[in-house]
């Protein structure tokens, strides 16, 4: 097989980890009308999107930082590229956010311009850079950055005080991609189909930024929908990238589509992540499209730290092993390090390798001795592969002496047939210190001691909740994460 521009692939291949140390994506130098991006409403190829990238990063010459509105289109993916290849560190802007927190972020950050597609209004006084497509084409510069040198600044969530810019280095973005093209044997022939939002690292980074750097190519849906997703897979598409929301949402469409399920049978490899994949959709999916999905686990703050490989089995209720080059480690309450591999003993997950970023923006140092705290709580296996039980803020309960872990419960929660959906919160309790509340969407009737005795029978009877409340759905941001602030609220 050969590259548009007549070189052997496997020659493009040395060629991309020898200029590695330089640009992200080697093959925007190469000139090929190979496609690059595809979104609804534009396809670029590399020669094209190294042309507009190029005439973007001229425009960002001697700027100190810049943000981006991520909008789900291709104008995003160009600033993306040429602020990385201009050597610009980037900040990707919700296209949503409230005027409080993009107040926020602009105060903290303080860019020197935004970037944004024509026509796109923005409430922020910036000094605006305009994406046009239609514009006439530059070369790209040379790359002047180092591996440490700021990349990406993505601001995080906020679920425990005011969005923090975590400042992830060149270095990161590179070893992390390709320790994720080792895992999943992820090269320049595939071609990844996904409807994720980009001011994210999952929808970015690992899912418009990957590509590019395999020197394949990417399919954005705009929007996620099952019957596109399918025809991407149907086509060219090799690889799915999504969160658990949206393969429920392709599994209740295969029920009733031979054609969408034999798309995902065409699939080479569906990746999950964001949140975790209950194990009845695991098993769904296994039944419709004659294949399992894999599962990974990531933050802003260090991008992927595990994956299971595409050569494994998928492993329902883990998300692998590290990946490699990245060390984990879990520590009890005290801060000791817990040297056991029994799917039993939680401790909180603290990681250290070249995928960790390199600080908050404005903020004191954030690592101990080169680790990272995750805050999520998990289990190791003896195999290596990591179980994450929740976070250790919101998802850790201490009842009546026992520490319990609400992932655990949500998912015997969701094996119950009557259950669509369900989340577990800790709620005070006079008696026990807190109790375990379950909140619970149903597709079918079940009451709320059924539904007790159901957890009591799949784990210890401490773990069973105390209280179940019933919801029509579950407050979720746009990743699939459930908002379990928003759950506590609405118990008021």
């Amino acid at each position: 097989m050969r590259d548009a521009v007549g070189e052997p692939l496997s020659d493009l291949c040395v060629r991309m980890q020898l200029m590695a140390a330089t640009s992200l994506f080697p093959r925007l130098a190469t000139g090929s009308d190979a496609p690059a991006l595809r979104f609804p409403e534009r396809t670029l190829s590399y020669a094209q999107l190294a042309g507009a990238a190029g005439r973007v990063a001229a425009a960002l010459s001697g700027m100190r930082r810049v943000a981006m509105l991520a909008e789900s289109r291709p104008e995003t993916a160009v600033a993306a590229v040429a602020a990385l290849e201009a050597g610009v560190p980037l900040i990707p802007l919700n296209p949503r956010s409230g005027e409080a927190e993009l107040t926020h972020i602009v105060d903290d950050a303080a860019p020197d311009a935004v970037l944004v597609a024509p026509g796109t209004e923005l409430g922020a006084d910036l000094p605006q850079v305009i994406i046009d497509l239609d514009a006439p084409a530059q070369s790209l510069p040379a790359v002047d950055a180092e591996d440490e040198d700021p990349a990406l600044i993505v601001y995080t969530s906020g679920t425990t005080g005011p969005p923090k810019g975590a400042v992830l280095p060149r270095r990161a973005i590179a070893s992390n991609l390709d320790a994720l093209a080792d895992a999943w044997a992820w090269t320049e022939t595939d071609v990844v189909v996904h409807a994720l939002p980009l001011f994210h690292v999952h929808g970015l980074v690992v899912g418009t930024l990957g590509p590019l750097r395999r020197g394949g190519w990417v399919m954005h849906l705009g929007r996620f929908d099952p019957a596109a997703a399918g025809e991407a897979l149907a086509g060219e598409a090799t690889m799915l990238f999504g969160v658990p929301t949206m393969y429920r949402r392709l599994a209740d469409a295969a029920e009733d589509s031979p054609e969408l399920a034999a798309a995902l049978r065409q699939a080479r490899l569906l990746v999950s992540g964001s949140a975790a994949l209950p194990a009845a959709e695991h098993e769904r999916l296994q039944r419709l499209a004659g294949r399992g999905v894999v599962e990974r686990y990531g933050m802003t703050e260090t991008l992927m730290n595990t994956a299971v490989r595409a050569d494994a089995e998928p492993a329902p209720g883990t998300v692998g092993p590290p990946l490699s080059d990245v060390e984990v480690r879990l520590l009890d309450e005290d801060g000791a390090v817990l040297d056991v591999a029994d799917d039993e003993t939680m401790g909180e997950l603290h990681v250290r390798g070249p995928n960790l970023f390199l600080g908050y923006l404005n903020r004191p140092e954030a690592l101990n001795d080169g680790w990272f705290a995750t805050g999520d709580m998990a289990t190791r296996r003896s195999d290596g592969y990591i179980r994450l039980v929740g976070r250790q803020a919101t998802d850790l309960i201490n009842s009546g002496g026992f520490k319990i872990g609400a992932g655990e419960i949500e998912g015997a929660l969701r094996e119950h047939p009557a259950v669509g959906d369900a989340a577990v919160t800790g709620e005070p309790d006079d008696d026990l210190g807190e109790r375990v509340v379950a909140w619970v969407v149903l597709e079918s009737d079940a009451t709320e001691d059924e539904l007790i005795d159901h957890v009591a029978g799949q784990l210890a009877p401490h773990k069973r909740p105390r209280t179940v409340r019933f919801l029509d759905d579950l407050p979720r941001n746009e990743l699939g994460k459930v908002q379990k602030k928003r759950l506590g609220k609405s118990s008021d």
